[in-house]
């Protein structure tokens, strides 16, 4: 089973940028969708950005033309750029990896904290 490891969160003030990383145990890294999700105090789990296989991305509304995804096959490694950061950007991010086959995979990453404040 893969496992998810992130880095990268911290604080910083609005308008700054900060950059996520997420790393996949295993062999299987490529056959996965990858995504980010955050959660904040009070909120339910929110997608930010997916990367499929054939590296076909999408994001929230709120983030698009800010944020960027990207996944390197070579190294199991997916990443955020998170630039002209927002105090609604405070949250919990979490990585996710997803395959329906040819065996169902749902794995969430232990999270990492990104505050956003001057």
């Amino acid at each position: 089973q893969v496992q998810l490891v992130e880095s990268g969160g911290g604080l910083v003030q609005p308008g700054g940028s900060l950059r996520l990383s997420c790393a996949a145990s295993g062999s299987s890294f490529s056959t996965y969708v990858m995504g980010w999700y955050r959660q904040a105090p009070g909120k339910q789990r929110e997608v930010v950005a997916t990367i499929d296989r054939g590296f076909g991305t999408a994001y929230a509304d709120s983030v698009k033309g800010r944020f960027t995804i990207s996944r390197d096959n070579a190294k199991n490694i997916i990443s955020l750029q998170m630039n002209s950061l927002k105090p609604d950007d405070t949250a919990v991010y979490y990585c996710n990896a997803h395959r329906g086959f040819p065996s169902f995979v749902d794995t969430w990453g232990q999270g990492t904290q990104v505050t956003v404040s001057s």
